[in-house]
């Protein structure tokens, strides 16, 4: 009886395999149209939608302070989609964007360094990462550092200064490209992958019992003390980010390692599998929207 319900288990699998071949992206794909339309409707119209998505905000607030977003690709704006005081500051700040010095540095980078101009021949290619390859997630900046290897040189490091600069310049060309982020799932691997992000996406953890959901799913357009909670979709598309309470440049996985602690967990290595395999998840989600790197935010 046990080997027949065995062997029951194994063609079943073996069927799943063979009909979910070629189109490893059918689950991440229904997430990804699934959150889009959540978000959609959920800023639509934020004062009709009180009841089911703001029941903390004031009159005041939802008629004045939350602006609808009804075009979907002003979510890479974060915040400033939605958030009509700061989406104001923001393009105020913006009209003297702090990170030009570091688009021009990270150029300088890139056309001094042979070995990675051989690596990238074309710069415009910061929508295309992370990426699946050699069995594992690969982030841009792990990218990076594999090409500076193994040309025999010293890596970066992995949240700020010649990293975040050069991937600053490869945002921006993408951006002036016109590029859109384009995350591929192309084997059993790699979907297993995007779950395990996924999954680590949506668990509690830390001190605080907190999902990265908790706060930018279902909390996204709430209020923390001064500054609103941002969308999930859009989360990545303007990375790396100028962050004023940085005063400098810094990369997803930087700010990953900021959520961790907010959310009272000892932070994952910047450069370890998981972090990796969040990315792969938070990137697949913006799937389909422009590019907007490099970018400004509190």
């Amino acid at each position: 009886m046990i080997k027949k319900f065995i062997s029951l288990i194994a063609a079943v699998s073996l069927s799943t395999l063979l009909l979910n071949a070629g189109d490893y992206n059918k689950q991440a794909e229904k997430d990804r149209v699934a959150l889009k339309e959540y978000f959609a409707k959920k800023f639509a119209n934020p004062l009709k939608n009180r009841g089911e998505y703001f029941p903390y905000a004031t009159d005041k607030e939802l008629k004045e302070g939350i602006l609808p977003v009804k075009n979907s690709e002003d979510f890479r704006l974060g915040t400033y989609a939605f958030n009509k005081i700061g989406k104001e500051q923001y393009e105020e700040l913006n009209e003297m964007a702090p990170y030009l010095d570091d688009i021009d540095e990270g150029e300088e980078l890139y056309n001094g360094s042979s070995a990675i101009k051989k690596c990238f021949p074309n710069p415009a290619i910061a929508g295309e990462y992370p990426m699946f390859k050699d069995g594992k997630v690969i982030t841009l900046t792990a990218a990076i550092n594999q090409c500076l290897k193994k040309a025999g040189k010293k890596s970066w490091g992995w949240k700020k200064g010649k990293i975040a600069k050069l991937e600053a310049y490869f945002a921006n060309k993408t951006k002036e490209a016109g590029k859109k982020v384009n995350i591929k799932i192309n084997s059993q691997k790699a979907m297993e992958a995007y779950e395990r992000g996924k999954k680590e996406y949506y668990s509690q953890r830390g001190y605080l019992k907190l999902s990265c959901a908790n706060c930018h799913v279902q909390g996204s357009g709430q209020r923390v003390r001064k500054e609103y909670l941002h969308t999930l979709y859009g989360a990545t598309t303007h990375f790396p980010v100028y962050r004023l309470k940085w005063q400098g440049l810094g990369t997803l996985e930087r700010r990953i390692e900021g959520c961790e602690k907010d959310e009272g967990e000892n932070p994952h290595k910047p450069s370890s599998p998981w972090v990796a395999e969040m990315i792969y998840f938070m990137a697949y989600m913006s799937n389909g929207l422009p590019v907007d790197g490099p970018d400004l935010r509190k």
